[in-house]
């Protein structure tokens, strides 16, 4: 499977500029799978002049839906997601080509960035098949949180979706290997670059195999990149290399 991950510079607080300019990203892609950052629509928690924050306007994920089925590949990525005004989420979306969407809430929020004052917390991992891979789905802070994310023999690679600043970049290119290694998996891992009213982010997303190596790897500029990712190599891997027998038995009890 064909695996293209666009390290994208955000327009804050603008979802329709940011989807024009997606769209010509996209224009002539051809690929299975496209991943974006985290709240690509938007920026991470933006707030306008009242301290509100600013949610996607509701139109992207029918883009995202238009744009797969143009493109005939799936799309995926994360927004600030209001439900209802009460009910609001970071919702991490993933939009087959045929039209079905699932989604995953962000389980873990960064709590050091205020993000728990905006969103509530998801209480369920999600794991999502297309085209004969399983791809568990996981937003930026949870790839410090190992045990949340460990294989259970249920999916071959994770999405991670960020906006991982520049001051953190190297836990950031650390972690996504480690997740890899320890899980036997493949990681797609997408961060954005530019800067908001907080920080600076300077990229660095990349696709991992399960020896930890990065098959590619951006840089700290705006990019668009693609690596065929293997199931079958993969699960030969695994046969020959059975780390998962010896691992520790647990259960994940969501509070």
């Amino acid at each position: 499977m064909n695996v293209t991950i666009i390290q994208q510079d955000i327009i804050l607080s603008d979802p329709v500029a940011n989807r024009r300019k997606l769209e010509a990203m996209l224009d002539g892609l051809e690929t299975d799978l496209v991943v974006l950052p985290e709240m690509f629509s938007t920026g991470f928690c933006t707030v306008d002049h009242y301290g509100m924050i600013i949610f996607d306007d509701g139109h992207t994920p029918v883009w995202m839906r238009q744009m797969a089925s143009l493109h005939q590949f799936a799309i995926a990525g994360s927004l600030a997601w209001k439900v209802t005004d009460t009910e609001h989420y970071n919702r991490f979306f993933f939009v087959r080509p045929d039209g079905i969407i699932s989604y995953y809430d962000k389980r873990h929020l960064f709590t050091y960035g205020h993000e728990e004052t905006y969103f509530s917390a998801g209480e369920k991992r999600v794991i999502v098949e297309y085209k004969n891979f399983r791809f568990l789905l996981q937003t930026c802070y949870d790839v410090r949180f190992p045990v949340f994310s460990r294989n259970k023999g249920d999916y071959d690679a994770i999405l991670y979706v960020a906006d991982f600043p520049a001051l953190r970049i190297e836990a950031w290119r650390t972690l996504v290997r480690a997740r890899a290694i320890e899980n036997q998996c493949y990681v797609i891992a997408v961060n954005r670059v530019g800067s908001d009213q907080a920080t600076n982010y300077n990229g660095y997303s990349a696709i991992i195999d399960a020896y930890g190596r990065a098959m590619v790897e951006c840089g700290t500029e705006e990019s668009i990149v693609s690596w065929d990712i293997d199931i079958q190599k993969l699960n030969v891997f695994r046969k020959r290399f059975p780390v998962g027998n010896d691992a520790d038995k647990f259960e994940i009890k969501i509070m």
